[in-house]
């Protein structure tokens, strides 16, 4: 490993310091600090000191060559030394990229949070008073490919996932010079550890009976277990598929959805104390006891002719919104809805509202995928959900 001893100019730093600003002092202490680093990394590479004769001697030293580092504190120019063979290459850059990397994941971060291109650019010139291109700026996120790839085909067989949730959400992507509607399919889970889990994703085109059974039988290959419960909206391609890939599995349709849709049959005015009676269904805590809230709702209103379509919307779709019931009461209300995963799309939408439409399918894979791991890292680190 390399020792430094440092025989830095001090009198060319004094000379720096009382002639130039903040920036050009760091600057110009980095510039030392790293050209003494890769005259110490030459010398033992030469095994001899300048100046001096000594049989061990590997090779000659052979001048310099110049080259610039983009770093947090600007553009800084280096003289490289070099050695007539060619052979000696100093890792003073690699420790740089190991050390100040945490510069560079900061802007894909800004990029991962929402920022726009533009605005990456300009922060890059304001701390480091240097312009970078759009381009640079997307090299950059495309580091992160391979990382949301791994993450994407990761194994899910070393837990299992009694309740799976799903859910769609729709983007706009530039394919072919045109502009299109993409779904985003995403799946989560709480697995046996209690925990919040994002389990997979895709991008495809429109929502369908075809992409979902895909996009189902995607994460089964990955090695997810049939659910005991999977909770969705009632789509009925989406339905059909988690009958088709999910074989005895139990499909809950989210309380919050439906109870919107029938409360949406009602009238607009005077029926608060009919909303009540309605929610009184949900209070409870086993399919009985809803069953009996849901019949003396009905006996109390049917002869009403302004209820008459919410409770039909309430008969048809009643027994597929309380199969969360036939769980233990600290779980159900945690799988009886799809909340959580609208959060996580409203964390999506947050961001792609910035960009509004993504030059590419895979710079959406990119974004989707990078925000998906974070929350996924995240939900580890929470408490379990429940004993």
């Amino acid at each position: 490993m390399t020792q430094i001893n440092f025989t830095v100019n001090f009198n060319e730093l004094k000379e720096k310091l009382l002639e130039s600003n903040l920036d050009d002092i760091l600057k110009s202490t980095m510039v030392l600090v790293l050209h003494e680093y890769m005259k110490q990394e030459q010398t033992d590479y030469l095994n001899v000191p300048s100046y001096e004769r000594s049989a061990g001697r590997r090779d000659y030293r052979n001048g310099y060559y110049e080259r610039e580092l983009l770093m947090s504190i600007g553009k800084v120019p280096l003289q490289v030394p070099r050695t007539r063979s060619g052979e000696f290459h100093t890792t003073a850059f690699e420790k740089y990229e190991r050390s100040d990397q945490s510069f560079l994941l900061a802007l894909v971060e800004m990029v991962v949070n929402g920022v726009s291109t533009r605005k990456v650019t300009n922060v890059v010139e304001q701390l480091c008073g240097e312009k970078v291109s759009k381009s640079f700026v997307s090299s950059l996120t495309e580091k992160l490919d391979p990382v949301v790839e791994e993450w994407s085909n990761r194994s899910l067989s070393e837990i299992y996932y009694p309740y799976v949730f799903v859910d769609a959400m729709y983007i706009k992507v530039r394919e072919h010079n045109r502009i299109v509607s993409k779904a985003v399919y995403i799946a989560t889970g709480i697995g046996e550890d209690a925990k919040r889990h994002v389990l997979g994703f895709t991008v495809d085109h429109e929502e369908n009976y075809e992409a979902w059974k895909d996009f189902l039988t995607l994460l089964t290959k990955r090695g997810l277990k049939a659910p005991k419960m999977v909770i969705s909206d009632a789509h009925e391609g989406l339905r059909k598929a988690i009958q088709r890939v999910f074989v005895g599995t139990s499909w809950q349709r989210c309380t919050v959805h439906f109870k919107r849709n029938v409360i949406d049959k009602l009238p607009k005015k005077g029926m608060q104390e009919v909303k009540n009676d309605f929610k009184r269904i949900y209070d409870a805590t086993s399919q009985e006891e809803a069953r009996k809230h849901k019949n003396e709702f009905i006996e109390k209103y049917e002869d009403n002719p302004k209820i008459e379509k919410a409770i039909k919307t309430l008969e048809e779709g009643f027994e597929d919104t309380i199969q969360y019931l036939v769980e233990p009461p600290i779980r159900q209300k945690f799988i009886r809805s799809t909340n959580s995963l609208e959060r996580l799309n409203g964390e999506i939408r947050r961001r792609e509202r910035v960009i509004r439409i993504f030059p590419n399918n895979q710079s959406a894979v990119r974004l989707i995928g990078s925000i998906l791991m974070d929350s996924d890292e995240s939900g580890q680190k929470k408490k379990a959900l429940y004993k």
